[in-house]
């Protein structure tokens, strides 16, 4: 099947490369910037405005009071505007991780069967070289060693 058929779907080559999903999501994020840009000047420019707006009869916080709800939207959407460009970025680093996942799981299921097969069949331990005392208490053994640290201390180093 030819990749540029026209039947399909319009991102399918963006979504197949990391690379080209890295270069799609950063020139959308360049423009919400952009967007966003132009949103803080409005925030700015909308709040110099209602705050300036007194009816008659009015104290001097009742224009503020009536700015805050338009303030608190506008602010909220600034916010938003802000997560969806972090996630944007966020989502290009997972995309190309998810690659390299990819590429590096036939590795690891090698390593691990080969693993499995190493416990399932070990070695032959070698002989030693000099076979240990039959009178001395075995290195291994559960109740020859020191039981607590206090008695590491009366044992004479090597």
């Amino acid at each position: 099947m030819n990749s540029n058929d026209s039947t399909d779907p319009p991102l399918r080559d963006v979504a197949q490369s990391p690379e080209a999903t890295a270069r799609y999501l950063a020139d959308v994020q360049r423009v919400l910037l952009d967007i966003g840009k132009s949103l803080e000047t409005l925030s700015i420019e909308t709040r110099l405005h209602l705050r300036k707006t007194h009816v008659e009869g009015d104290r001097w916080y009742h224009a503020r009071l009536r700015a805050m709800p338009v303030e608190k939207a506008l602010g909220n959407v600034l916010k938003n505007l802000n997560n969806l460009t972090d996630g944007l970025e966020k989502s290009a680093y997972k995309r190309h991780a998810h690659d390299e996942a990819v590429e590096n799981t036939a590795q690891e299921r090698k390593e691990k069967k080969l693993e499995k097969q190493r416990k399932k069949n070990p070695q032959p331990l070698q002989a030693a070289p000099n076979p240990p005392h039959q009178d001395a208490p075995s290195q291994n053994s559960r109740y020859g060693g020191p039981t607590s640290i206090y008695d590491l201390s009366d044992r004479e180093s090597a």
